[in-house]
């Protein structure tokens, strides 16, 4: 027994990191290429980086644009087209890319005063409850992807 009880003082720091907090799912690389007309929406790219758990991305808000929508690119008898989606599975320990040609955000009426700033917060809903704000990077209309565009995410109490 005393072998046993040698060996604890050890052991114990493995046992507290299995105790931790599991990984949040987060979201970063967010941007938003503004449309060369502004009667057309704008859109919006960024990459979510699944947690310890499996979750969905039911929405994205802000308060920098009249509406906002998720859509998906997909092929209908060789012709692409976007079509509008409610949710999205993030699952755990994987990445879920919002790129173009792909999942992307529909942006309507991007405010001027996000425009100015050159970057807007974005309000990501989970279906877990959490809210995750971002800043995205706004890109003038042709511009490619920013180099590290955006930022992490955090958890909105």
């Amino acid at each position: 027994m005393r072998p046993i009880l040698s060996l604890l003082p050890l052991a114990a720091p493995f046992l507290l990191t299995a105790c931790g907090d599991p990984a949040p799912t987060y979201i970063d690389q967010a941007w938003v290429r503004l449309s060369p007309n502004k009667d057309t929406p704008s859109a919006g790219y960024f990459v979510a980086h699944g947690g310890d758990a499996d979750t969905q991305l039911r929405g994205v808000l802000t308060d920098y644009a009249i509406k906002v929508e998720m859509h998906e690119t997909v092929s209908e008898g060789g012709v692409m087209k976007m079509k509008p989606i409610d949710s999205v599975d993030i699952p755990a320990k994987t990445k879920v890319a919002f790129a173009p040609g792909g999942k992307h955000l529909m942006l309507w009426g991007v405010n001027d005063t996000a425009i100015s700033r050159g970057k807007m917060t974005l309000t990501f809903l989970l279906s877990n409850g959490d809210r995750l704000l971002v800043d995205a990077v706004i890109q003038k209309p042709g511009a490619a992807a920013p180099a590290g565009a955006g930022g992490g995410a955090q958890k909105q109490p």
